[in-house]
């Protein structure tokens, strides 16, 4: 914890009381920052501190950082998918919270639209963090000395005053926070530096924006790389294997979302409705398995790999692509809502090596006291 108090200290450093920001890594845009909730040093440091607080969990084992952990990049590696209160396991892979401040929808099936509202709804999940209602965190932070002055520091509010709308603003505004940039790709790329990679890192840039059409969804612009287009393809991980029963999930997860079934705890509970992805949100049948475009920074340093953790490396994710989205030894054929994208690219063994030790220079060697692993 000292070590996180030290961090949260550099990162409210990095900001006025007005919310001015520091300037942001070679590589990113400016961070995007919502007018409703302007960024603070003390909302930064009360942010950190909620974000590890494992009191926020029906059995005081979990907090946001129990998945995505600031050592693993924020994430959970190397599981595949992510353990909550009591060891139970959901159906989905913790995606990175690095650069989350760019994404323009959060969870793997996009269903919610901002930082803020995407971080109420691991405390209520069943297999995350397991508690009933807010009230339990919402009595924490009104009676704990520590987080009364923090609050009152951030928000000028105190007792009952204090609200879930303050709860995630303040989580929010830590995870803007929480940016990389600056990795061996951008001294290259932007920067100028021409030895800052390998030639075998260069030859897999070639491929990457060539023959391997991987900056199609991992976006790559003239003076910035966000690595993702922020949009939902069907890539065949999953969703292939479920495919056949496709029309019955479907019909029976419309049904049960017009009952009121939570969306939420149906995705993480049942493996095969997971496969769903985005259609689970929108009701549409052409993102029946499409899943968010993950940006591809520090991707080196954070396995298992897809929504479902299913690939243990990145030379399975590249052979997966390579064998037009089947990855090796799945008997299952390509499922029939596959991105219009997809399709076999007949790269050498020598190409996907390359491609591999490319994506190995989107590692960044430091960033607010996360370690590369």
């Amino acid at each position: 914890m000292a070590v996180l108090t030290r961090v949260a200290t550099a990162l409210a450093a990095c900001f006025s009381l007005s919310g001015a920001a520091f300037a942001e890594p070679l590589g990113l845009p400016p961070v995007p920052i919502p007018s409703d909730n302007p960024q603070s040093a003390e909302k930064i440091a009360l942010g950190n501190r909620l974000f590890h607080d494992l009191r926020f969990s029906s059995d005081g084992t979990v907090a946001c950082a129990t998945c995505h952990a600031d050592e693993k990049a924020f994430t959970d590696g190397p599981l595949r998918t992510s353990e909550g209160i009591g060891k139970k396991t959901g159906t989905r892979n913790a995606p990175t919270v690095i650069n989350s401040a760019y994404f323009t929808s959060f969870f793997w099936d996009g269903r919610s639209a901002s930082l803020e509202d995407q971080s109420q709804h691991p405390f209520l999940n069943p297999v995350e963090m397991g508690l009933p209602t807010h009230e339990p965190i919402l009595n924490i932070v009104r009676s704990d000395d520590f987080y009364v002055d923090l609050f009152k520091r951030a928000f000028g509010k105190t007792g009952d005053a204090i609200t879930m709308d303050e709860v995630k603003k303040a989580i929010a505004s830590y995870e803007r926070t929480i940016v990389s940039g600056d990795s061996p790709f951008d001294r290259w790329r932007f920067g100028k530096e021409e030895n800052a990679i390998s030639a075998e890192a260069k030859r897999g840039f070639d491929v990457f924006v060539g023959q391997g059409r991987c900056v199609s969804c991992h976006v790559i612009e003239e003076t910035q790389a966000l690595f993702t287009d922020n949009r939902f393809h069907n890539i065949g991980v999953g969703i292939n294997r479920a495919q056949f029963d496709v029309p019955r999930l479907a019909a029976e997860f419309l049904t049960a979302k017009a009952k009121g079934a939570d969306v939420d705890k149906t995705v993480l509970s049942d493996p095969k409705t997971s496969e769903l992805g985005r259609f689970a949100v929108t009701d549409q049948f052409d993102v029946i398995g499409a899943f968010k475009t993950p940006t591809l920074r520090n991707v080196a340093v954070t396995p298992p790999y897809m929504h479902d953790g299913s690939l243990k490396t990145l030379k399975d994710v590249v052979k997966h692509y390579n064998n037009g989205g089947r990855s090796d030894g799945d008997p299952a054929q390509v499922n029939d809502y596959l991105s219009g994208g997809i399709r076999p690219l007949s790269l050498t063994e020598q190409q996907m090596d390359d491609l591999v030790a490319f994506m190995g220079t989107l590692t960044t060697p430091a960033y607010f006291g996360a370690k590369t692993k």
